[in-house]
């Protein structure tokens, strides 16, 4: 079964979002989701999103906390948790077609304004589901 390692980037009380590309092949094209992706061979789910955060956005992170997984019919997404201490503008976006960061209440209205393209777009299933784990507090516990 496919796996995938997704985070939930928090900076000053707001959320990383990736904003993908506008491609049909991809999952969730035009959407705003968690940056993150597949699992290579041999890879845990922590060690493919330090390689997905390097390739997508060229950060190191520091800790990741484990938070929860989520099966469906296609992929187990484990998700984790992190903090940005960085400036936003240190962050080099190398996929998808925007990178912001949005408060809690802007993501529960189910779309995000983009600079980048002048838009509001929807939010991404997985990025959904993160959302309603943020809703039920889980997050205050693990992030610091």
């Amino acid at each position: 079964m496919l796996e995938v390692a997704l985070a939930m980037v928090e900076q000053e009380g707001k959320w990383l979002l990736q904003l993908r590309d506008d491609l049909d092949w991809i999952v969730a094209p035009g959407c705003w989701g968690l940056f993150g992706g597949h699992l290579e061979p041999g890879e845990t789910a922590e060690e493919a999103l330090r390689r997905e955060l390097l390739e997508e956005i060229c950060w190191s992170a520091g800790a990741l906390r484990p938070w929860f997984s989520h099966r469906n019919a296609q992929r187990i997404a484990h998700f984790f948790l992190t903090t940005l201490t960085d400036p936003l503008d240190t962050l080099r976006l190398q996929e998808g077609q925007d990178v912001v960061v949005a408060e809690l209440k802007a993501l529960q209205t189910g779309q995000v304004w983009s600079p980048a393209i002048g838009e509001f777009r929807p939010l991404a299933p997985s990025l959904q589901l993160a959302i309603k784990e943020l809703g039920r507090g889980s997050q205050f516990a693990m992030v610091s």
